[in-house]
């Protein structure tokens, strides 16, 4: 396994709405405020393997099969002609 490499930053003036903001984040997450910040400027950077939590709404959509999806498809086809009468 390979470490990885990492380095070590400082930032300062942080304003207290967004250090409070910051906090409250890493409570709902259960994790340290510096994983929390990690996690936060990989997700906005699009850096590393960090994936934007859940938003709740996995559990509500559910997953297709294949061929639940292609039936599905199949079924959307016909709106997806042009019919050239009508785009004269």
């Amino acid at each position: 396994m390979t470490a990885q490499r990492s380095s070590h930053l400082t930032v300062r003036n942080v304003p207290l709405k967004l250090a409070s903001a910051l906090r409250a984040e890493s409570r709902r997450r259960k994790k340290s405020l510096n994983q929390t910040v990690i996690d936060l400027l990989g997700q906005a950077t699009g850096v590393g393997e960090h994936k934007a939590p859940p938003n709740g709404l996995q559990k509500l959509a559910g997953t297709w099969s294949e061929q639940e999806f292609e039936e599905f498809e199949a079924a959307l086809a016909s709106t997806r002609k042009i019919d050239p009468e009508l785009w004269q």
